[in-house]
């Protein structure tokens, strides 16, 4: 039980770190599509998550839950992961971004980063209990 509960929190460690990086591309990607481009705030908050979505799961799959070569499909895992992890992020991010940006008059960066927060524990949970479970890789 002691180990299971190190396990555990050394992969939602890793997991925030990997999130910080999607973080990082996400708020690149959204200031650069904001800035550069004529897109609404809300399609290139659409193509910033994906982009920290697909960096997110390359991490993840590599890192934190350490998923050996050939173990499992991994066309399977990055359906699954787009299928929870990107839905729940695009959909809650917009929708959050949204009341953030025109109810509460917050600049879109930080109703980005807000949103993101919010929506961390609910990725995990998803990518923990659906995604990449294996008996391998949960030793």
């Amino acid at each position: 039980m002691f180990q299971q509960t190190l396990r555990l929190r050394s992969r939602v460690g890793r997991f925030a770190l990997v999130g910080l990086g999607g973080l990082v591309v996400q708020m690149f990607v959204l200031e650069q599509l904001t800035r550069l481009t004529a897109l609404d705030y809300r399609v290139a908050a659409i193509l910033a998550v994906e982009a920290a979505v697909l960096h997110n799961f390359a991490w993840h799959e590599r890192w934190t839950w350490r998923v050996p070569k050939g173990v499992g499909s991994r066309l399977t895992r990055a359906a699954r992961f787009h299928s929870t992890t990107a839905l729940l992020s695009i959909v809650g991010n917009v929708v959050l971004m949204s009341f953030f940006v025109e109810v509460l008059g917050w600049p879109v960066l930080l109703a980005n980063l807000a949103a993101v927060a919010m929506l961390g524990i609910a990725n995990f949970l998803a990518a923990d209990s659906w995604v990449f479970v294996t008996d391998t890789v949960r030793r």
